[in-house]
């Protein structure tokens, strides 16, 4: 059983998806991902989540993340419940849902809890950058659905801190105010952040959001 942390390398597999067969690492590219899993098919909470992602597939593709679902069910089931999922949610399912019933990728991912069931997985969700490590894992119980417009708020600070040396603070929207981070030191400031600063205390230190 995998026992995954942040920065670790997302493991590589092979499976059979919904939109063919996969090799993960390949799949991905020069991409980032997002990898959620799903109790199970026919379930009404993951249907309003798996048409919420299909909705939202402009908005992660703006932000170059290809996004990837698992169940623990097989190909035949995920192709009639996607036909649900289209009518019910008004979409089309245009991402790739992973038929995984010998539950070698959940396994992979550590995604079945047996205090909560010993069967099908919870809600995980594996933001995945383009060099494979894992930037951020969220667990959720299979009774609460999950918030993509939070997700889509990690993923813009994510790849906003991934380039610039900023932090964002609690509640952070794209086009905010950011942390200067502490290994910056007072006189790198002007040089880094040309849209200038403003001092709180020494330690917190705020600048307007560098790439807009």
């Amino acid at each position: 059983m995998a026992h995954l942390r942040l920065g670790d390398i997302a493991p590589d597999f092979t499976a059979e998806t919904s939109m063919g067969t996969v090799n993960f690492h390949e799949w991905m590219g020069d991409n980032w991902s997002i990898l959620f899993s799903h109790p199970a098919d026919y379930t009404p909470v993951c249907t309003t989540e798996l048409g919420t992602v299909a909705n939202y597939y402009d908005e992660f593709k703006k932000r170059n993340v290809k996004p990837i679902a698992l169940s623990v069910d097989g190909l035949v089931s995920h192709k009639d419940w996607i036909k649900d999922i289209n009518e019910t949610q008004n979409t089309t399912v245009n991402y790739p849902l992973i038929a995984d019933e010998d539950h070698k990728v959940a396994e992979l991912y550590d995604m079945i809890h047996p205090n909560a069931d010993s069967k099908a997985t919870v809600r995980s969700v594996f933001v995945i950058a383009p060099d494979k490590t894992i930037k951020m894992m969220l667990t959720y119980p299979a009774s609460t659905g999950r918030n993509f417009d939070e997700l889509l708020r990690v993923i813009d600070s994510l790849q906003l801190t991934a380039y610039h040396k900023v932090a964002t603070p609690a509640n952070w929207k794209d086009g905010e105010d950011c942390v200067i981070v502490p290994s910056v030191k007072d006189d790198e400031i002007k040089e880094l952040f040309p849209k200038g600063h403003k001092e709180i205390k020494p330690y917190l230190r705020m600048t307007p959001q560098p790439n807009k």
